[in-house]
């Protein structure tokens, strides 16, 4: 596969990934319109733990079916032993957790029927994790773009018909009040999650029918090794992206987290774009590994990655007055909002992170990625745990950037000596700290002054252009 195959299947997987989020995004300012702060932070609870336990049903099998299923040709034995294991222990989880759920939501301070909807969504979303990977590993981008958009498609269906069309309703027949009868927004955000879950799976059963209920012992094994790792590291992440509203919750209170939580949505415009190249990157990295320059490649995506993420960062903290007016609709979400730049340039640095993980991917260390996760997590812990009492909300942002700066660091060393690719550092770390400069001088200086930093914005690409016109010229007759 070509470069030029790698960015025509990313812009796909890009649309089918970013449309969704975007579109996630775009309800955040129906979200500040209808939910106060604390409801807000109520939904970000929901979220949460729903990250929390896809992480951990998935167990890594996604990675680990990518690695496998190019390693053994394409081997149907490898699918329907991943899909099976998946499927076996979703049923466990699902029977086991219903029947404590009183006592586990009690204990994560949920409503019980909250927490039964979380659990059925969790559920219901960890079924198609395989099948989404089968298409992605097999090359079919736009039937993969199909069901990630109709999942949304779904969601946005059932949020508009709860907040929007619901009141008229009960207007009309004041019975169905009682069905729905609720005193917290956030509950329609549970209900719509779960709808548009189910008839996701719904669309995915032909698919799924083409699968063999088989597990090949031996095989399951070299798997689980190769996937517990990345689990661990899953479940690290999942600490890096929201012990931070956890615990600003529990520290400053629910109106606090729910402003946090709001703005850092905006920053999530970085992560649209990580989560597209991931999307493509993936497959791709495993694809190329024989190829005999693939690592000349893999450094050349990195700068590009680099480059791209760093125009991104400058142009959304450069218009955020106008993004932030759009999507927070009540003033009190603006408390928060200077975490903005910070939570972006995090996210880059995450993005850096996801490129510089492929040594250990292609070498199956994957153990060093759970190490690399846990480190990362740890000062997460320790930075949040011991300065959001003292500087609050900023201390949160400021230990994601730490995080995932420190991880990229460390995993670039290891890479070096377990598999040395030859990456432009010196443009790489040019790029990042010229974007963040100029990302902090247009937050500080020129928040309300749209010229200079539209100025600044546009300077800033012409000096990209003129450094990279060669390179990039040279990229394209490669391929």
């Amino acid at each position: 596969m070509s470069l030029k195959r790698f960015v025509k299947d990313t812009a796909v997987y890009g649309i089918a990934t970013i449309l969704p989020r975007v579109i996630n995004v775009l309800l955040l300012r129906l979200f500040t319109n209808e939910m106060k702060t604390d409801q807000f932070s109520d939904a970000t609870y929901f979220w949460i733990f729903a990250s929390f336990f896809n992480v951990l049903l998935t167990y890594g099998m996604e990675t680990s079916f990518f690695r496998f299923f190019t390693k053994l040709n394409k081997s149907k034995k490898v699918l329907n032993t991943a899909f099976s294991s998946i499927l076996i222990s979703s049923f466990v989880f699902l029977a086991i957790i219903m029947f404590f759920r009183s006592q586990i939501a009690g204990i994560l301070e949920f409503d019980v029927k909250y927490f039964t909807i979380l659990v059925w969504v969790t559920f219901l979303d960890t079924l198609v994790v395989i099948p989404y990977a089968y298409l992605r590993v097999t090359n079919r981008p736009l039937r993969f773009a199909f069901y990630k958009i109709t999942n949304i498609l779904f969601y946005v269906i059932a949020i508009i018909f709860f907040f929007k069309f619901l009141p008229y309703l009960t207007d009309i027949n004041p019975e169905i009040s009682s069905i729905f009868q609720n005193n917290n927004n956030a509950v329609f955000i549970f209900y719509s999650s779960f709808f548009a879950s189910a008839m996701t799976l719904v669309l995915f059963v032909p698919i799924l029918k083409s699968f063999k209920f088989e597990i090949d012992k031996k095989l399951w094994k070299q798997m689980m090794r190769y996937g517990i790792p990345i689990m661990v590291a899953g479940l690290a992440y999942i600490i890096n992206e929201n012990l931070d509203k956890y615990l600003i919750r529990r520290m400053l209170g629910r109106e606090i987290m729910g402003a946090y939580a709001a703005t850092y949505k905006i920053g999530v415009f970085m992560s649209l774009y990580i989560s597209a190249f991931r999307l493509g990157a993936e497959p791709f990295f495993f694809s190329q590994s024989k190829e005999n320059d693939a690592k000349q490649k893999y450094a050349t995506i990195l700068l590009w990655f680099t480059i791209v993420g760093s125009i991104f960062y400058v142009f959304v903290v450069a218009y955020m007055d106008i993004i932030s007016s759009f999507f927070l609709k009540k003033q009190e979400y603006l408390i928060t909002l200077a975490i903005v730049p910070v939570i972006l340039l995090a996210n880059l640095l995450l993005g850096i992170y996801y490129n510089l993980t492929i040594w250990y991917k292609l070498t199956d260390k994957t153990r060093f990625g759970m190490y690399l996760s846990v480190f990362g997590a740890t000062i997460t812990i320790l930075i949040n745990i011991l300065l959001i009492p003292v500087y609050g909300f900023m201390a949160a942002a400021w230990a994601t950037v730490a995080a995932y700066g420190s991880m990229a660091i460390f995993s670039y060393i290891l890479g070096k000596k377990f598999f040395p690719i030859d990456y432009d550092i010196k443009k790489i770390v040019f790029y990042l700290l010229t974007s963040a400069l100029l990302s902090y001088l247009i937050f500080t200086y020129f928040y309300n002054n749209l010229i200079i930093k539209t100025l600044i914005f546009i300077g800033y690409g012409l000096m990209i252009i003129l450094l990279e016109r060669k390179s990039f010229a040279k990229m394209m007759l490669k391929q």
